[in-house]
């Protein structure tokens, strides 16, 4: 493998600035005032080509798709963040939707994690021993977010530290599988860790912002339904837009 395996090439709009910081979110993110009229940037990269939102100094990266849905066990990690890196991005701010695992983190709740579980991943964008590095959240980054956040005094606190879990989805967790994990994790969900590890590989410091959007499977005695999961999405959407809205405006 090349010395850059995240090498790409921008074919549109290549003559201006790269944008320096990226949001990776779903589609409810699009509708945030700050990529509502965004633009549109294709980069190419050895794994495949990338459709970015694009405004100014900030990038949008709808990580399943801007025309179609791609479930999370079907995501090209390596492409989206090669895309950015080729983009010129200095810092990424990634928004997952999670699962709770403690009874304490109800849906509604905001949390920004400091470590994660994923012990099954085997991704990397190195064939050699450049991959054999400590991955984790960036902590300055990290830190910077929760102070700005703190200092805009936006209605939701945000729970500061916890254990993203990430699993492979596309399916819901078992509860005896989140039994299992409930001493070492607590919030599940399907991608961030990745995103993670190979950022940190294209030495971009990566953050997290985790919107809980339901209890993980038996964690109470409702059942989980993707149709309750769905409506619970919904409910927080206005609020996780208006949140992120502030955040990065005072970023800017």
């Amino acid at each position: 493998m090349s010395s850059s395996p995240a090498s790409g090439t921008v074919v549109r709009n290549a003559a201006s600035t790269p944008p320096r910081t990226a949001l990776i979110g779903g589609t409810s993110l699009l509708e945030s005032p700050c990529f509502r009229h965004a633009g549109r940037q294709k980069v190419v990269t050895a794994y495949g080509e990338v459709e970015l939102v694009v405004r100014g100094e900030l990038i949008f990266l709808q990580r399943h798709g801007l025309e179609s849905y791609t479930p999370p066990h079907r995501i090209d990690h390596r492409a989206h963040i090669a895309a950015l890196h080729a983009a010129g991005v200095k810092r990424i701010l990634a928004v997952g939707s999670v699962g709770s695992l403690r009874p304490e983190i109800a849906p509604g709740s905001v949390l920004f994690p400091d470590d994660f579980y994923a012990p099954h991943l085997a991704i990397s964008f190195f064939e050699d021993a450049r991959g054999h590095r400590t991955p984790g959240f960036d902590r300055p980054w990290r830190e910077q977010l929760l102070t700005v956040w703190r200092q805009q005094g936006l209605p939701t606190p945000p729970v500061d530290g916890g254990v993203y879990w990430q699993t492979i989805g596309p399916r819901f967790e078992t509860p005896a599988e989140v039994r299992a994990h409930q001493p070492m994790a607590h919030l599940v969900g399907m991608t961030l860790a990745a995103e993670c590890i190979l950022a940190g590989e294209m030495e971009i410091p990566y953050a997290a912002l985790c919107m809980v959007d339901n209890y993980a499977n038996g964690i109470t005695d409702a059942p989980l339904t993707y149709a309750a999961f769905k409506e619970q999405v919904r409910a927080n959407e206005e609020r996780l837009v208006k949140n992120v809205d502030a955040l990065l405006t005072a970023l800017a």
